[in-house]
Order: C-alpha cells, then structure tokens, then sequence
C-alpha cells in the first residue's frame, strides 16, 4: 500500500538545502532545520556543525507548534504575549513541545494547503526565520508568513527577546 505524499523527501531536502546556503550567505551561527510534514511526522533534519544538542528539540518544536495552531511560530508568540494564562494553557497541553518565536514557518502549496512546515534554530529567532521563508519560497512554494520580519538583519542575540 502506498500512502499519499504531499511534501516529498525530495522537496524537505531541497528546502533544507537552501537553509544552509542561506546561512552561509548571511554568516550566521550554526543552525539546525527540521521539516515536518503536515501530521507533524519529521521529513528532514540537518545539523551544523557546532549546532548545540537542544536546537533539534527548538526548531521542532517551533515547527510542531506552528502546524499543531495553524500559524507560524512568529504569530504564535504575537498573539500569545498579553495572554499568559493561554501560552501556559498551551504548553501543558502540549506537554511543553510548542516554542512560540519565530523560526516555525508553514509550507504551503499552490492552493494555499498546509503540507508542512520548517523549524530552525540557532541564531536570533528572526535569522531563522528569514532562512525559512526564503528556502520555502526558492523552491517554489508558499510560506506563512508569506514576508520576513523587516528588521531580521538588525536582530542580534544580545538582546535576550531575539534568543531562538
């Protein structure tokens, strides 16, 4: 029997892929990248070198939270800053996996379906996140959010908001 696929290993390769150029490019920390499909089963991982051994369980669950919402990891965190007793709502029923800052973005298809989504983590929240949704978009799909954050490049880790 042969299950229905609508976000290939092939394509997660691609996107992840193009994470890392991205990252190159851009000269950013070490990153991990995970891509799950849209029943939250891991597709694809990859790890820098000199990545740290908790950026796996913080890309997932940045990714994890975004298709468990049906937002991204960014509009989680916007939605969830003046609702405390949500986000702890939230994290006990999701026995703490879901990591709402940016970095879990949404892969859509052409009709606009969720098929999946990317987590990153590693550098400032907002880096990881502009990876995302450029990888996404580079293989041709669609994103959400469909834009980056304006100030990503800005974004530095001294400033503890921005941490991924």
């Amino acid at each position: 029997m042969k299950l229905a696929v609508t976000l290939s290993l092939e394509k997660a390769d691609q996107i992840i892929a193009r994470v890392l150029e991205i990252a190159e490019r851009e000269k950013l920390l070490p990153l991990t990248v995970v891509v799950l499909d849209s029943g939250g089963k891991l597709i694809a991982m990859k790890s820098q070198d000199g990545s740290g051994i908790l950026r796996f369980d913080v890309a997932f669950g940045k990714a994890w939270g975004s298709l468990g919402m049906g937002i991204s990891s960014r509009l989680i965190r916007d939605r969830l800053s003046a609702r405390p007793q949500f986000q702890n709502a939230l994290m006990a029923a999701s026995n703490g996996q879901v990591v709402p800052v940016p970095g879990g973005v949404l892969i859509e298809d052409k009709n606009q379906i969720t098929i999946g989504a990317v987590g990153i983590s590693g550098d400032t929240s907002e880096k990881d996140e502009y990876c995302a949704i450029t990888a996404i978009q580079d293989a041709g799909l669609s994103s959400e959010p469909a834009q980056v954050d304006v100030n990503w490049e800005a974004s530095c880790l001294s400033d503890t908001s921005s941490e991924s």
